[in-house]
């Protein structure tokens, strides 16, 4: 996979070096002479996959734009211990400058993609997609979908704005049916995705009537869950939600849903492992 970077992105690497390097880095400035030349090696120290490789490319070019980088891996290759994703060689104060903050996106990204392979993979066969949710690192939600995309998941809604998430606050606050479908047949005129949460099979029932193109069912016991998910079939898709965990996922992939949403994907994902050696 490769990153398209948007102005946006940049901009975000651009301050994230910014507050790592401040002013610049006083100890490398301090120990070699000005231009003196090195090389760079990032390299996995673990099994995983790979996630951020552009976006670090990006960080030693905005580092030193004459730094030479080469790219050994792309985004979503299996890594094992020892494993040399990136060379880099130029003015060794640039590198220095740019290792920390370098290995902070690869670490997070990588860690997203690969809990998602191993989630992903423990579903297989199935038919399940696995979906993350909003619950991401502020200003990273663009990055962290992209790992989870990366690690072979499926995007939720990127915010507020492009689909409609109707939960039981919304329909109890309410309070008047013909409110809430006058509502639906607005956004879906709007040709908006609009998401419905049900609680029980009546509330399945009354998602469906009013037209919902996915239905979430979120913590429901696993008799109730197979029964909202046959009433769904054909007619809108079905989404588990809430209380999933590693322990629980394959079991509720059985009961035949067509997604599934985890919020650790973004929200527990452990860093990835990676060390970058430098020589002058």
């Amino acid at each position: 996979m490769n990153l398209a970077l948007s102005t946006h992105m940049r901009n975000q690497l651009r301050a994230a070096l910014v507050e790592d390097v401040g002013a610049g880095d006083a100890t490398s400035r301090e120990l070699f002479a000005p231009g003196t030349a090195a090389r760079a090696r990032i390299l996995a120290k673990q099994t995983g996959v790979l996630c951020g490789i552009d976006v670090v490319e990006a960080l030693f070019h905005l580092a030193d734009e004459r730094l030479a980088v080469e790219k050994l891996r792309a985004d979503g290759a299996r890594l094992a211990p020892g494993d040399e994703v990136l060379r880099a060689e130029g003015d060794v104060v640039a590198l220095l400058s740019v290792e920390r903050t370098a290995l902070n996106f690869l670490a997070r990204l990588s860690g997203i993609a690969t809990l998602t392979r191993r989630l992903v993979d423990l579903v297989e066969g199935t038919g399940v997609k696995l979906k993350d949710t909003r619950k991401t690192t502020p200003l990273w939600r663009a990055l962290e979908k992209y790992a989870v995309r990366t690690g072979g998941g499926v995007n939720h809604r990127m915010g507020l704005d492009d689909a409609v998430m109707v939960k039981d606050t919304h329909a109890d606050a309410l309070g008047s049916p013909e409110d809430l479908a006058r509502a639906v047949a607005r956004w879906k005129a709007d040709g908006l995705h609009v998401y419905m949460e049900a609680r029980d099979r009546a509330e399945v029932e009354r998602a469906l009537a009013l037209g919902a193109d996915t239905v979430m069912l979120d913590n429901q016991p696993e008799d109730e869950l197979r029964a909202c998910i046959a009433l769904c079939k054909d007619r809108a898709e079905c989404e588990i939600t809430g209380g999933v965990n590693e322990g629980n996922l394959r079991a509720l992939a059985e009961l035949g849903p067509d997604t599934i949403s985890l919020g650790c994907l973004t929200h527990s994902a452990p860093a990835f492992d990676f060390s970058m050696k430098t020589h002058v």
